[in-house]
């Protein structure tokens, strides 16, 4: 019965509201070298989101129209834009930024958006929502937008990290590149992605014995805290925040905008059930030290055959009938 419900589950047809949708702002270049750096990110977030597959919109790069500046086109493009839903929206700024003490800002074309009124813009959403502002002074985004159940990545720290900034380029590469995968599932993460694009800006300013100007930072636990890709080696954190903060990383693993095949079977039941037992697993490993050993390994077995068991149903409901 258990088995029959689940195929019911996996062959119900998906709806416009089930796919991802991909945003990707362009702001102002300036010198034709940024501009050509902006269009690969953007055609490097086009060609994941085909393979998504995914709703995408792209803003800044098409000719400018006197009567629709961009600014206006991102806010009506949200307004427009389903506010709940399993499946994420991905909103992308691709360009610089400002900051002058107190307010930071991404540049457009035109009038320039500030964190706070794209936060304002962004507070109905209840959707899945994963940020990136690959910007310079991106970091007081990171403040404005974090929120439970938002994954919000900025290329930098704080506003003060004011120069080009090369995360955002290097993470667009790193979203459906198999290079990025560091568990092997056949999938890229947010968060792999992130770590990936955070190794190869670091090797960019080794190798040009040049001081780092730009420190990206992930929040996906709605602290407004952040951490850095140093505090991980591979997939696992070797640091913790100070007075037992949590540590960000784990729903950013689950956000796939290009899932592998045996995620594409899951339906978003089976999903949202999988990424619970995965989140326990990982709350469980977190107080290891706490717990007895046999205590620790009954749970965890516990959690382990109910995954297996998950899969063991989508395999059984996705396999044809001899």
């Amino acid at each position: 019965m258990l088995i029959l419900a689940t195929a019911l589950l996996l062959m119900q047809p998906p709806t416009a509201d089930d796919r991802p949708s991909v945003f990707v702002v362009v702001g102002t270049s300036g010198t034709p070298e940024y501009a050509a750096d902006f269009r690969r990110a953007a055609d490097a977030w086009r060609a994941a989101a085909a393979k998504a597959p995914a709703d995408f919109r792209l803003i800044g790069l098409d000719p400018e129209s006197p009567g629709e500046p961009d600014r206006d086109a991102l806010r009506k493009a949200l307004e427009a834009t389903p506010t709940a839903g399993r499946e994420a929206l991905w909103l992308v700024l691709i360009g610089h930024g400002t900051f002058d003490g107190r307010e930071a800002k991404f540049n457009l074309r035109g009038a320039d958006v500030s964190a706070d009124e794209l936060a304002g813009w962004l507070k109905p959403f209840a959707r899945p929502l994963a940020v990136v502002n690959g910007a310079s002074s991106s970091g007081p985004f990171l403040n404005a937008l974090s929120a439970p159940g938002r994954t919000v990545v900025t290329a930098t720290r704080s506003g003060d990290e004011q120069n080009y900034a090369r995360f955002g380029l290097n993470l667009a590469e790193a979203i459906a590149d198999p290079a990025a995968d560091l568990d092997k599932d056949g999938q890229v993460s947010l968060l792999e992605a992130f770590l990936f694009a955070g190794a190869r800006t670091e090797e960019f300013y080794k190798t040009k014995s040049r001081l780092a100007t730009e420190h990206a930072l992930i929040d996906d636990d709605g602290d407004k805290l952040g951490t850095p890709a140093g505090w991980f080696r591979g997939l696992r954190a070797t640091k913790k925040p100070a007075g037992g903060k949590a540590l960000d990383g784990l729903r950013a693993r689950q956000l796939h905008l290009v899932p592998n095949d045996r995620d594409r079977r899951l339906s978003p039941e089976l999903r949202d059930r999988r990424d619970g037992l995965e989140r326990d697993a990982e709350s469980l490993r977190a107080e290891k030290e706490k717990l007895g050993e046999d205590e620790y390994y009954r749970r965890l077995e516990s959690i382990m055959v109910e995954l297996a068991r998950l899969y063991r149903e989508a395999d059984a409901a996705s396999t044809p009938t001899p």
